[in-house]
């Protein structure tokens, strides 16, 4: 893998885990909306946040361990890194509002209200950031 690509993984997986991270503390943990799997009971709907903090750290802590090596290769190319870091987090943002609110229906963002607007600003501002790390992915190619 190029550094170049490593660049970029390292800011996904960052953007990733933040964005799984965010998601897990806010909406799950402090304002109760939703578990990861709210299609059985509490009990499993803690257990199935738990791993879904566990897997939002290990895409953290990857990404760490990469950018460290990028660092010590004196190879950490802003552009890519930052260009990865967005579409990360919105390519997981837009998987969670699409894939599993949505087609496997493993939770909603919120219940009890009419979720249109919901759905409508969690996936314009994936489609948002994905767009900035297009963006900046683009423009850092050019300039090599």
């Amino acid at each position: 893998m190029s550094l170049a690509d490593r660049n970029v993984l390292s800011g996904a997986l960052l953007g990733l885990g933040v964005a799984a991270f965010v998601d897990e503390v806010v909406f799950h943990q402090l304002l109760h909306w939703h578990h990861f799997y709210d299609r059985s009971t509490p009990a499993a709907g803690l257990v199935s946040d738990g791993l879904f903090h566990a897997f939002s750290w290990f895409a953290t802590v990857a990404s760490l361990f990469l950018f460290a090596d990028l660092r010590r290769r004196a190879a950490v190319d802003p552009a890519r890194w930052w260009g990865g870091l967005l579409t990360g987090a919105g390519g997981f943002q837009l998987y969670d509002g699409t894939i599993q609110h949505k087609i496997l229906q493993l939770h909603q963002i919120r219940y009890g209200v009419n979720v249109t607007p919901y759905d409508w600003a969690w996936n314009i501002a994936a489609v948002l950031l994905i767009a900035a790390g297009v963006v900046l992915l683009v423009r850092a190619r050019r300039a090599a």
